[in-house]
């Protein structure tokens, strides 16, 4: 079984973050024992993906946060699973802080007492649901070349150091592009040019500072309210070159210097990192006067400040980049370290990065890592990080008068295909049973499925040990785990769920919208200091 190798240890410490899958309903109706984070992706538990990636940059020390309702699960499948099982040492360790619970914000994960004791340097901090191609290595490299280890100017210890940071973003429309993915609006400014030569494999090139960052749909929000996007002078004056990206999506990863953690416990009202710690801490380092506002100074080292107010309700950053006076540079307590944004290059034959979030994505990435050749076709040299050992796990269970395209699908073990079927561009879980005449098309089938009789399936995600009947012709359909469809059932988009399952899922649904209306409430009663 493919795993990566492990690289020379950089002291850094990584936080792979497993959240409620709250996109998910189909799969997720009941997130305790089926977490997000162990929804299967191209037959890999989801999480796998983010462990890999930390072993590709060389980090050793992995710790999973997760709910303590979602720990048994999670743990479980850590100690059973055997792509999970198969991982190099050490092994990620698992922490559920109790305060934690499905509804927490990634910043306010920051605050809870056991994390903030966990992590004692420079971290990466990584979504469950990151699939990542991407070198780690090369990325942590450009961090310490262009990030790391920054000398303040402010301290009389030359020893003393503060590091910037650095995120990954990447264009939602290249590759195999997905109708309704998120995205996020990111504006950033060049870096100065190297004096010296870049290798062509180096990061470097694709680096700049970033000066905005939200999502798309707080964008919309502050356009309509200000019939336009405002534009603060001050940003301007000091970033005359800005470059605005709309179509791309922030991938989650960062690399962030231990004063974050500070930073965050100084500031309650930071919610979420990539809204609002990224996007607070960009502005920072150009509109005069908001590092004082933040505290920022202190935190770095710099003149304590007093009577430092947090900022309101940032989570939104619907404040208008027009308010507040500029103060003038003498107010400045110190230089804010920049916070660096690698924009992956869009190539339809790059490495894969996405976020996969949502039921379509899970379909479509895991369509995309079966294409890749398998270890067994190209040698462990030359394959992917994410090839598998072989297309077809099991031929012996495979019929004669069969049609499986190896080129394009995944069969995992133990699966029985009976003859005269037809499987395209599907990836197959284990022990699955296909019976004769059925035709699967562009489809996902988790462990243990059963698909009956002359069925006829089209892009479709079918959940663990459920079963189609005899003679089913279903088209862009869900299929909740351990649920049988019945013979002769014909539906298009259609999510087959419990009744459970389904008000599980209307009930989530609805605590989210009373969530927020009670955030827009108090957005709307809060005058802010910025």
């Amino acid at each position: 079984m493919p795993h990566a190798v492990s690289m020379p240890a950089t002291g850094l410490q990584a936080i792979i973050l497993c959240g409620p899958g709250s996109s998910f309903p189909t799969f997720t109706a009941n997130p305790d024992e089926h977490p997000k984070a162990l929804l299967p992706v191209a037959n890999r538990p989801m999480v796998w993906y983010p462990i890999d990636f930390c072993y590709r940059m060389g980090i050793t020390n992995t710790t999973i946060i997760c709910p303590p309702s979602a720990e048994k699960a999670i743990s479980t499948a850590l100690n059973t699973n055997p792509f999970l099982t198969s991982l190099p040492h050490p092994r990620p360790d698992l922490l559920a802080p109790k305060e934690l619970d499905q509804n927490t914000g990634t910043a306010e994960i920051l605050r809870l007492p056991e994390v903030r004791e966990l992590i004692t340097s420079d971290f990466v901090i990584l979504p469950c649901d990151l699939v990542c191609e991407l070198g780690g290595d090369k990325l942590l490299q450009a961090w310490m070349v262009q990030a790391s280890s920054l000398s303040d100017p402010l301290s009389d210890d030359p020893s003393s150091t503060r590091s910037g940071g650095l995120g990954v973003w990447y264009d939602t429309k290249a590759g195999t592009p997905v109708k309704g993915e998120e995205t996020d609006f990111v504006a950033t400014t060049p870096l100065p040019k190297r004096t010296t030569p870049v290798p062509k494999d180096s990061f470097l090139s694709h680096l700049s500072s970033v000066a905005l960052s939200m999502p798309t749909d707080s964008l919309k929000d502050l356009m309509e309210e200000k019939t336009g996007l405002p534009i603060r002078h001050g940003l301007l004056r000091k970033h005359p070159k800005l470059q605005m990206l709309t179509s791309y999506r922030d991938a989650h990863i960062y690399i962030l210097p231990r004063w974050i953690m500070d930073f965050v416990q100084q500031n309650e009202r930071l919610e979420s990192i990539g809204e609002d710690v990224i996007g607070w801490w960009a502005k920072a380092t150009w509109q005069d006067g908001l590092s004082k506002k933040l505290g920022l100074a202190s935190v770095l080292g710099g003149h304590a400040t007093t009577g430092v107010r947090s900022p309101a309700s940032p989570s939104r950053m619907n404040e208008s980049m027009e308010q507040s006076p500029d103060i003038g540079p003498s107010d400045r307590q110190v230089e804010i370290p920049k916070m660096l944004a690698y924009v992956h290059p869009s190539s339809a034959s790059g490495p894969l990065i996405r976020r996969v979030d949502t039921a379509q994505l899970l379909l479509s990435v895991s369509l995309q890592i079966a294409k890749l050749p398998s270890l067994e076709e190209t040698g462990p040299d030359n394959a992917s990080p994410f090839a598998h050992a072989k297309k077809v796990a099991y031929p012996e269970g495979v019929k004669p008068r069969t049609t499986i395209t190896r080129q394009d699908s995944l069969v995992a073990d133990n699966v029985m295909v009976e003859e005269k079927t037809s499987i395209k561009e599907c990836v197959i879980g284990a022990n699955c049973q296909i019976k004769e005449g059925a035709k699967l098309f562009q489809c996902v089938l988790m462990d243990g499925v059963t698909v009956g009789k002359g069925c006829k399936l089209t892009r479709c995600i079918l959940g663990k040990r459920s079963e189609i009947g005899e003679g089913s012709t279903l088209t862009e359909c869900e299929v909740q785990e351990n649920l049988l469809v019945e013979a002769k059932t014909e539906d298009k988009d259609m999510k087959f769920m419990s009744s459970s399952g389904l008000e599980a899922s209307e009930q989530e649904i609805e605590a989210s919208m009373a969530e927020q209306d009670a955030e827009d409430g108090e957005q709307e009663n809060t005058t802010s200091d910025l």
